[in-house]
């Protein structure tokens, strides 16, 4: 399952693509797809100040927990909230397709965020995670930490042109049930498909014991130690999505394992469990018409209570966001 989790929350010449990847580029260079790219390795990065920042990039990535968690050996290090990996959601260290891979991340910033109504910078993303995924604090953006998340994503965007279009960024939408999720089904899938892994409670599974900072085997789903209702894991468009491309672990989204329909009602059973809650989520999406149809807090610009917004139907909710900003055109 964002594994699920909840954040959330975020984010040389050493990549190659395929052969037959280099000549696609060479037709279209500006269109990129992830499914038949070949991640950079991680043991080709040099051992020069520069790779040395890459590789605590990604060790930050693979180990959060170890290195910025609540159990970190550090205490002033400590600025996640819990004790989930970035790579609970963006797998496989930040490269698998349709995880929300970084892989291109760092060719598509400074970006509008709908989040902000503004231009935001990958250091504002990053702590976007940090704060919500992570259920932390921001990194300061002169820290080595935050130069080292940085660095892995450019690392991991090497040979991606600025601008390119990018297939298999982000998740890939499920075919969407035209009903409100049922949470008592969900609670049914989980029971019979995710249960082996993130545990009949959702608490996960942990590597070692509490206080060692080894974090999660399967990191837990809901409760103290998951990502806050301010993730994007707690919409459920963006997690049905996830989890139908990806879980149970080791799932691609070319042979899913699990319905659009379980888990469009899975997602709903675990965003109805218990989870930290994110403060001033009335201060997201300043412009209302911009705001997605599954961001459950008010206020909203539709009508829609938010019941609605949280489980569905969304189609009714697309159609009058349609007619209002024809109506301000």
């Amino acid at each position: 399952m964002k594994t699920i989790n909840t954040l959330a929350c975020a984010l040389a010449a050493l990549a190659v693509g395929t052969i037959t990847l280099a000549v696609s580029h060479a037709a279209d260079p500006q269109r990129i797809d992830l499914t038949q790219w070949t991640p950079p390795d991680i043991a080709t990065v040099k051992d020069d100040d520069l790779g040395k920042l890459v590789k605590y990039g990604h060790a930050l990535t693979t180990e959060t927990h170890k290195h910025l968690g609540p159990e970190a050996a550090d205490p002033a290090k400590r600025y996640a909230g819990n004790n989930l990996a970035c790579q609970s959601c963006h797998l496989n260290a930040g490269t698998q397709p349709y995880s929300m891979p970084w892989t291109g991340v760092h060719a598509v910033f400074p970006q509008y965020r709908a989040r902000e109504d503004a231009i935001s910078t990958i250091e504002e993303r990053v702590n976007g995670c940090m704060e919500r995924s992570m259920n932390g604090k921001a990194l300061p953006l002169e820290s080595t930490e935050m130069k080292a998340f940085v660095a892995y994503m450019k690392w991991l965007s090497t040979g991606i042109p600025v601008g390119a279009k990018i297939e298999g960024a982000g998740t890939r939408p499920i075919k969407e049930p035209a009903r409100a999720a049922n949470p008592e089904r969900g609670k049914q899938v989980y029971a019979e498909v995710c249960a082996a892994c993130h545990g009949e409670d959702g608490q996960g599974v942990r590597k070692g014991q509490v206080g060692d900072g080894e974090g999660y085997q399967f990191p837990p789903l809901w409760g103290p130690d998951s990502y806050n209702d301010g993730a994007g894991m707690y919409r459920q468009l963006t997690a049905s999505a996830f989890v139908h491309s990806n879980m149970p672990l080791g799932t691609t989204h070319e042979a899913p394992t699990v319905s659009d329909e379980d888990a469009y009602d899975v997602i709903a059973f675990v965003n109805s469990q218990p989870r930290p809650h994110k403060a001033n989520l009335d201060k997201d999406f300043p412009n209302r018409l911009r705001k997605p149809v599954d961001m459950p807090f008010p206020p909203f610009a539709d009508g829609f209570p938010a019941e609605q917004h949280k489980y569905g139907p969304y189609d009714p909710i697309r159609a009058k966001l349609k007619e209002l900003q024809r109506a301000t055109q």
